[in-house]
Protein backbone atom coordinates (compact mmCIF):
# COMPACT_ATOMS: atom_id res chain seq x y z
CA UNK A 1 0.00 0.00 0.00
CA UNK A 2 1.34 3.40 -0.98
CA UNK A 3 1.82 6.33 1.37
CA UNK A 4 3.36 9.55 0.11
CA UNK A 5 5.14 12.51 1.67
CA UNK A 6 5.87 15.75 -0.18
CA UNK A 7 8.39 18.49 0.61
CA UNK A 8 9.96 21.57 -0.94
CA UNK A 9 13.68 22.19 -0.63
CA UNK A 10 16.30 24.77 -1.61
CA UNK A 11 15.39 28.12 -3.12
CA UNK A 12 11.70 28.89 -3.42
CA UNK A 13 10.11 29.27 -6.85
CA UNK A 14 6.66 30.53 -7.77
CA UNK A 15 4.48 27.57 -8.67
CA UNK A 16 5.70 25.33 -5.87
CA UNK A 17 2.32 25.67 -4.17
CA UNK A 18 0.55 24.63 -7.36
CA UNK A 19 2.77 21.52 -7.45
CA UNK A 20 2.07 20.72 -3.78
CA UNK A 21 -1.66 21.08 -4.47
CA UNK A 22 -1.47 18.74 -7.46
CA UNK A 23 0.48 16.08 -5.55
CA UNK A 24 -1.85 16.18 -2.54
CA UNK A 25 -5.11 16.15 -4.46
CA UNK A 26 -3.96 13.53 -6.98
CA UNK A 27 -2.92 11.30 -4.08
CA UNK A 28 -6.24 11.74 -2.29
CA UNK A 29 -8.16 11.12 -5.53
CA UNK A 30 -6.36 7.77 -5.74
CA UNK A 31 -7.00 6.94 -2.07
CA UNK A 32 -3.36 7.43 -1.11
CA UNK A 33 -2.51 8.84 2.30
CA UNK A 34 -0.32 11.91 1.87
CA UNK A 35 1.80 13.91 4.31
CA UNK A 36 3.26 17.37 3.97
CA UNK A 37 6.79 17.83 5.31
CA UNK A 38 7.59 21.30 6.63
CA UNK A 39 11.02 22.96 6.24
CA UNK A 40 12.39 20.60 3.61
CA UNK A 41 14.89 17.88 4.48
CA UNK A 42 15.67 19.58 7.80
CA UNK A 43 12.02 19.30 8.75
CA UNK A 44 11.95 15.67 7.69
CA UNK A 45 14.82 14.88 10.05
CA UNK A 46 12.98 16.75 12.82
CA UNK A 47 9.73 14.88 12.17
CA UNK A 48 7.74 17.91 11.02
CA UNK A 49 5.10 15.96 9.09
CA UNK A 50 1.38 16.61 8.86
CA UNK A 51 -1.31 14.53 7.20
CA UNK A 52 -2.81 16.53 4.35
CA UNK A 53 -6.38 16.82 3.13
CA UNK A 54 -7.87 18.42 0.03
CA UNK A 55 -8.64 21.42 2.22
CA UNK A 56 -5.00 21.69 3.27
CA UNK A 57 -4.14 22.91 -0.22
CA UNK A 58 -7.21 25.01 -0.93
CA UNK A 59 -6.65 28.54 -2.26
CA UNK A 60 -2.90 28.18 -2.78
CA UNK A 61 -2.55 27.69 -6.54
CA UNK A 62 -2.15 31.45 -7.06
CA UNK A 63 0.33 32.03 -4.24
CA UNK A 64 4.09 32.36 -4.59
CA UNK A 65 6.53 30.74 -2.18
CA UNK A 66 5.68 27.42 -0.54
CA UNK A 67 3.16 26.68 2.21
CA UNK A 68 5.44 23.84 3.35
CA UNK A 69 8.33 26.29 3.75
CA UNK A 70 11.82 25.39 2.65
CA UNK A 71 15.39 25.20 3.88
CA UNK A 72 18.82 23.83 3.13
CA UNK A 73 20.04 21.07 5.44
CA UNK A 74 23.70 20.32 6.14
CA UNK A 75 22.71 17.38 8.34
CA UNK A 76 20.84 15.70 5.49
CA UNK A 77 24.08 15.64 3.50
CA UNK A 78 25.41 13.11 5.99
CA UNK A 79 24.52 9.42 6.04
CA UNK A 80 23.44 9.70 9.67
CA UNK A 81 21.12 12.59 8.85
CA UNK A 82 19.48 10.64 6.05
CA UNK A 83 19.06 7.62 8.34
CA UNK A 84 17.18 9.84 10.81
CA UNK A 85 14.91 11.03 7.99
CA UNK A 86 14.29 7.44 6.87
CA UNK A 87 13.32 6.47 10.43
CA UNK A 88 10.71 9.25 10.50
CA UNK A 89 9.14 8.06 7.24
CA UNK A 90 9.21 4.45 8.44
CA UNK A 91 7.35 5.46 11.60
CA UNK A 92 4.58 6.93 9.43
CA UNK A 93 4.58 4.03 6.99
CA UNK A 94 5.61 6.32 4.14
CA UNK A 95 7.42 4.61 1.27
CA UNK A 96 7.35 7.39 -1.36
CA UNK A 97 8.79 10.90 -1.11
CA UNK A 98 8.04 13.64 -3.65
CA UNK A 99 10.72 16.33 -3.55
CA UNK A 100 10.08 19.69 -5.23
CA UNK A 101 13.18 21.77 -5.92
CA UNK A 102 16.36 22.09 -7.95
CA UNK A 103 19.63 20.26 -8.52
CA UNK A 104 20.66 20.22 -4.86
CA UNK A 105 17.27 18.81 -3.88
CA UNK A 106 17.56 16.06 -6.47
CA UNK A 107 21.09 15.13 -5.42
CA UNK A 108 19.93 14.83 -1.83
CA UNK A 109 16.88 12.88 -2.91
CA UNK A 110 18.96 10.48 -4.97
CA UNK A 111 21.27 9.72 -2.03
CA UNK A 112 18.19 9.23 0.15
CA UNK A 113 16.74 6.74 -2.33
CA UNK A 114 19.68 4.43 -1.59
CA UNK A 115 18.07 3.77 1.80
CA UNK A 116 15.02 2.23 0.13
CA UNK A 117 12.65 5.18 -0.18
CA UNK A 118 11.15 5.79 -3.62
CA UNK A 119 12.02 9.41 -4.47
CA UNK A 120 10.13 11.33 -7.16
CA UNK A 121 11.54 14.73 -8.16
CA UNK A 122 9.57 17.70 -9.47
CA UNK A 123 11.79 20.47 -10.93
CA UNK A 124 11.16 23.91 -9.44
CA UNK A 125 13.88 26.54 -9.75
CA UNK A 126 14.02 29.99 -11.29
CA UNK A 127 17.47 29.10 -12.68
CA UNK A 128 15.92 26.60 -15.13
CA UNK A 129 19.20 24.70 -14.99
CA UNK A 130 17.89 21.13 -14.70
CA UNK A 131 18.48 18.89 -17.72
CA UNK A 132 15.67 17.50 -19.88
CA UNK A 133 13.01 19.81 -18.54
CA UNK A 134 11.44 23.19 -18.05
CA UNK A 135 11.36 24.15 -14.38
CA UNK A 136 8.45 25.46 -12.36
CA UNK A 137 9.08 29.09 -11.40
CA UNK A 138 11.24 29.98 -14.39
CA UNK A 139 8.50 31.59 -16.47
CA UNK A 140 7.36 33.71 -13.53
CA UNK A 141 10.94 34.80 -12.85
CA UNK A 142 11.56 35.74 -16.49
CA UNK A 143 8.43 37.87 -16.51
CA UNK A 144 9.42 39.50 -13.22
CA UNK A 145 12.82 40.41 -14.66
CA UNK A 146 11.18 41.71 -17.84
CA UNK A 147 8.94 43.95 -15.77
CA UNK A 148 12.00 45.33 -13.98
CA UNK A 149 13.84 45.89 -17.28
CA UNK A 150 10.86 47.82 -18.65
CA UNK A 151 10.82 50.13 -15.65
CA UNK A 152 14.58 50.59 -15.60
CA UNK A 153 14.59 51.38 -19.31
CA UNK A 154 12.12 54.20 -18.67
CA UNK A 155 14.50 55.90 -16.27
CA UNK A 156 17.58 55.00 -18.34
CA UNK A 157 16.03 56.69 -21.37
CA UNK A 158 14.97 59.74 -19.37
CA UNK A 159 18.43 60.34 -17.92
CA UNK A 160 20.59 59.00 -20.74
CA UNK A 161 22.19 56.34 -18.57
CA UNK A 162 23.72 52.91 -18.98
CA UNK A 163 22.19 50.36 -16.61
CA UNK A 164 23.87 47.10 -15.65
CA UNK A 165 21.16 44.75 -14.38
CA UNK A 166 22.28 41.66 -12.46
CA UNK A 167 19.92 38.70 -12.43
CA UNK A 168 20.01 35.32 -10.67
CA UNK A 169 20.92 32.03 -12.30
CA UNK A 170 23.94 30.55 -10.47
CA UNK A 171 25.99 28.68 -13.09
CA UNK A 172 23.35 28.83 -15.82
CA UNK A 173 22.56 31.78 -18.08
CA UNK A 174 18.99 30.74 -18.98
CA UNK A 175 17.27 33.46 -16.96
CA UNK A 176 19.62 36.25 -18.04
CA UNK A 177 19.49 35.20 -21.69
CA UNK A 178 15.70 34.92 -21.92
CA UNK A 179 15.14 38.17 -20.04
CA UNK A 180 17.78 39.92 -22.12
CA UNK A 181 16.21 38.86 -25.42
CA UNK A 182 12.68 39.56 -24.23
CA UNK A 183 13.70 42.91 -22.77
CA UNK A 184 15.69 44.05 -25.79
CA UNK A 185 18.96 44.36 -23.88
CA UNK A 186 21.88 45.88 -25.74
CA UNK A 187 24.30 43.31 -24.25
CA UNK A 188 23.96 40.06 -22.31
CA UNK A 189 26.70 38.48 -20.19
CA UNK A 190 26.23 34.80 -19.33
CA UNK A 191 28.62 32.03 -18.20
CA UNK A 192 28.15 29.95 -21.35
CA UNK A 193 29.57 32.65 -23.65
CA UNK A 194 33.02 34.18 -23.12
CA UNK A 195 32.69 37.86 -22.19
CA UNK A 196 34.24 40.23 -24.73
CA UNK A 197 34.29 43.55 -22.89
CA UNK A 198 35.77 45.34 -25.89
CA UNK A 199 32.75 44.40 -28.01
CA UNK A 200 30.32 45.48 -25.31
CA UNK A 201 31.97 48.87 -24.92
CA UNK A 202 32.28 49.29 -28.69
CA UNK A 203 28.54 48.67 -29.03
CA UNK A 204 27.81 51.31 -26.39
CA UNK A 205 30.06 53.84 -28.11
CA UNK A 206 28.55 53.14 -31.53
CA UNK A 207 25.13 53.71 -30.04
CA UNK A 208 26.27 57.04 -28.59
CA UNK A 209 27.57 58.09 -32.01
CA UNK A 210 24.10 57.38 -33.46
CA UNK A 211 22.48 59.49 -30.78
CA UNK A 212 21.34 56.64 -28.54
CA UNK A 213 21.12 57.97 -25.00
CA UNK A 214 20.92 54.73 -23.00
CA UNK A 215 21.88 51.05 -22.89
CA UNK A 216 20.75 48.03 -20.89
CA UNK A 217 23.33 45.35 -20.06
CA UNK A 218 22.07 42.12 -18.46
CA UNK A 219 24.57 40.16 -16.36
CA UNK A 220 24.08 36.70 -14.85
CA UNK A 221 25.14 36.79 -11.20
CA UNK A 222 28.63 35.79 -10.17
CA UNK A 223 30.37 35.57 -13.54
CA UNK A 224 31.82 39.07 -13.81
CA UNK A 225 32.74 41.52 -11.02
CA UNK A 226 29.93 44.00 -11.46
CA UNK A 227 31.70 47.03 -9.97
CA UNK A 228 34.72 46.32 -12.16
CA UNK A 229 32.41 46.18 -15.17
CA UNK A 230 30.81 49.49 -14.25
CA UNK A 231 34.15 51.22 -13.71
CA UNK A 232 35.49 49.96 -17.04
CA UNK A 233 32.40 51.19 -18.88
CA UNK A 234 32.53 54.62 -17.24
CA UNK A 235 36.23 54.99 -18.02
CA UNK A 236 35.87 53.99 -21.67
CA UNK A 237 32.52 55.60 -22.54
CA UNK A 238 32.34 58.57 -20.14
CA UNK A 239 28.66 57.74 -19.65
CA UNK A 240 26.67 57.85 -16.41
CA UNK A 241 26.41 54.15 -15.49
CA UNK A 242 24.30 52.60 -12.76
CA UNK A 243 23.98 49.12 -11.28
CA UNK A 244 20.69 47.45 -10.42
CA UNK A 245 20.84 44.10 -8.61
CA UNK A 246 17.36 42.61 -8.76
CA UNK A 247 17.94 40.07 -5.99
CA UNK A 248 15.16 38.09 -4.35
CA UNK A 249 12.32 39.94 -6.06
CA UNK A 250 12.94 37.39 -8.83
CA UNK A 251 11.85 34.50 -6.59
CA UNK A 252 8.48 35.66 -5.33
CA UNK A 253 5.16 36.78 -6.72
CA UNK A 254 2.03 35.29 -8.22
CA UNK A 255 2.96 32.42 -10.56
CA UNK A 256 2.14 32.79 -14.24
CA UNK A 257 -0.43 30.57 -15.93
CA UNK A 258 2.41 28.60 -17.54
CA UNK A 259 3.99 27.80 -14.16
CA UNK A 260 0.65 26.88 -12.58
CA UNK A 261 -0.28 24.56 -15.43
CA UNK A 262 3.17 22.94 -15.60
CA UNK A 263 3.11 22.38 -11.83
CA UNK A 264 -0.35 20.83 -12.04
CA UNK A 265 0.69 18.42 -14.79
CA UNK A 266 3.90 17.45 -12.99
CA UNK A 267 2.25 16.97 -9.62
CA UNK A 268 -0.38 14.66 -11.07
CA UNK A 269 2.27 12.76 -13.04
CA UNK A 270 4.27 12.20 -9.84
CA UNK A 271 1.38 10.28 -8.30
CA UNK A 272 0.60 8.47 -11.56
CA UNK A 273 4.24 7.34 -11.70
CA UNK A 274 4.08 5.96 -8.17
CA UNK A 275 0.95 3.99 -9.06
CA UNK A 276 2.72 2.70 -12.19
CA UNK A 277 5.57 1.39 -10.04
CA UNK A 278 8.20 3.80 -11.31
CA UNK A 279 11.04 4.48 -8.89
CA UNK A 280 13.59 7.21 -8.28
CA UNK A 281 12.73 9.44 -11.20
CA UNK A 282 12.25 13.09 -12.05
CA UNK A 283 9.07 14.32 -13.68
CA UNK A 284 10.28 16.49 -16.55
CA UNK A 285 9.53 17.91 -19.96
CA UNK A 286 6.92 20.55 -20.71
CA UNK A 287 3.13 20.76 -20.60
CA UNK A 288 2.62 19.11 -23.99
CA UNK A 289 5.13 16.34 -23.27
CA UNK A 290 5.59 15.23 -19.66
CA UNK A 291 8.45 12.76 -19.23
CA UNK A 292 9.99 10.59 -16.52
CA UNK A 293 13.79 10.51 -16.29
CA UNK A 294 15.96 8.51 -13.85
CA UNK A 295 17.29 10.72 -11.04
CA UNK A 296 20.74 9.19 -11.50
CA UNK A 297 20.80 10.59 -15.03
CA UNK A 298 19.44 13.99 -14.03
CA UNK A 299 21.93 14.76 -11.27
CA UNK A 300 24.89 14.16 -13.56
CA UNK A 301 23.54 16.26 -16.42
CA UNK A 302 24.58 19.79 -17.39
CA UNK A 303 22.01 22.00 -19.07
CA UNK A 304 23.05 24.34 -21.87
CA UNK A 305 20.81 27.31 -22.72
CA UNK A 306 19.45 27.79 -26.22
CA UNK A 307 22.42 29.76 -27.47
CA UNK A 308 20.55 30.65 -30.65
CA UNK A 309 18.89 33.28 -28.49
CA UNK A 310 22.28 34.89 -27.93
CA UNK A 311 22.70 35.29 -31.69
CA UNK A 312 19.21 36.80 -31.92
CA UNK A 313 20.15 39.29 -29.21
CA UNK A 314 23.41 40.15 -30.98
CA UNK A 315 21.66 40.87 -34.28
CA UNK A 316 18.66 42.75 -32.90
CA UNK A 317 20.63 44.95 -30.50
CA UNK A 318 22.63 46.83 -33.15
Amino acid sequence: MHKVAVLTSGGDASGMNAAIRAVVRSAIFNNIEVYGVYQGFAGLIAGELEKMSAGSVADIIHRGGTILHTSRSEEFKTHEGRKKAKKILDEHGVNNLVVIGGNGTFKGGYEFSKLGINVIGIPATIDNDIVYTNSIGYDTAVNTVLSAINRIRDTATSHGRIFIIEVMGRDCGELALAAGVGGGAESIIIPEIATDLDKIIDKVNRGIERGKRHSIIIVAEGIYPIMELKNEIVERTEQDTRISILGHIQRGGTPTAIDRILASYMGKKAIDSILEGKKNIMIGGRVDKILTIPLAEVINGVKTPELGMFEIARILSI
